[in-house]
């Protein structure tokens, strides 16, 4: 599903308009991305947990060249699904 057609059934489901449930998946996005940002946890209950987490450097390969290459630490976005939801899947 993409994002297009997430607007349509968030539409279907709550009576909104196109534009009504655009403007909300959008907010919900939005303010998503502003907590992790700030290093703060999503928890959705009955859906799951967004959260930032560091990733370690750790050595790689140049796939073209073969030569080792250091790939450097960065800060990554996980989700973990609630057992709700995991068990409706």
């Amino acid at each position: 599903m993409n994002k297009a057609e997430l607007v349509n059934a968030i539409a279907e489901k709550t009576g909104f308009t196109k534009v009504q449930a655009k403007n909300a998946l959008e907010a919900v996005m939005e303010v998503t991305s502003d907590a992790l940002k700030r290093g703060e946890k999503v928890s959705l209950i009955g859906f799951g947990t967004f959260a930032v987490t560091k990733r370690a450097a750790r050595k790689g390969r140049n796939p073209q060249t073969k030569k080792e290459m250091l790939i450097p630490a960065k800060n990554v976005v996980k989700f973990k699904v609630s057992s709700e939801l995991a068990s409706q899947v």
